[in-house]
């Protein structure tokens, strides 16, 4: 059975996971923690849960899941792993901060990427996987993470509860983000339980039932 914690971070109120099971690994899905404070409970929760990362993992590149990556690389030698597709966003996080205008001050270094990830590539630890679906749409490299044990999926910015991401960022794309919802997330079984990568969490069924946007 898996743990997820969820910390929302940063001015965008963005989801960080931490996905764990018995054996005490786990993952750290979108890392967006910008404050210091936020940086620290993070690290905080897996030194006193004893628990161990063992990957750090994007569901695509945009800066508010990825402004702590560099925490994580710091505490722990991980080095985020994404869809090649979103490798340029990732690179330079206080770039794509200072094109958005946000009035962000953001000067930390943006780890190098560790692993490009791919569309059906699996990312084990402890007892479980997490297979990586290729959702393109807001983003070209958005990808969820689906663990099929547990029925659960984390779906970044591709889905929310009741709505989707925005497709007007550069490489974003409508039509793509539809198919994916239609194709792809759609056909997750109807029990799965989505962990989106703002707001709260939802289930398949309800999405494909309610959601304007996979009808």
């Amino acid at each position: 059975m898996i743990n997820v914690k969820i910390f929302e971070v940063n001015p965008l109120q963005e989801n960080c996971y931490v996905v764990s099971d018995d054996t005490r690994e786990c993952v750290v899905i979108d890392c967006g923690a910008y404050f210091d404070a936020e940086r620290k409970a993070i690290v905080n929760y897996l030194h006193n849960h004893q628990l161990q990362p063992v990957h750090l993992l994007c569901t695509h590149g945009h800066f508010d899941h990825n402004f702590g990556n560099d925490t994580i690389f710091a505490e722990y030698g991980l080095k985020p792993e994404i869809h090649a597709d979103d490798a340029n966003f990732i690179a330079d996080v206080a770039l794509q901060c200072e094109m958005m205008g946000m009035g962000m001050d953001y000067d930390h270094p943006s780890p190098p990427v560790g692993r490009h990830l791919a569309d059906g590539d699996t990312v084990g630890f402890g007892t479980h996987q997490l297979k990586v679906i290729h959702t393109p749409g807001h983003s070209p490299g958005g990808v969820v993470f689906y663990c099929q044990e547990e029925c659960t999926v984390f779906t970044g910015d591709t889905l929310f509860r009741m709505s989707v991401g925005r497709t007007d960022l550069p490489g974003g794309s409508w039509a793509d983000l539809i198919r994916s919802l239609q194709t792809k997330v759609a056909s997750l079984p109807a029990d799965t339980v989505a962990y989106p990568g703002h707001g709260p969490k939802t289930l398949i069924a309800d999405e494909c039932m309610m959601n304007p946007y996979f009808r």
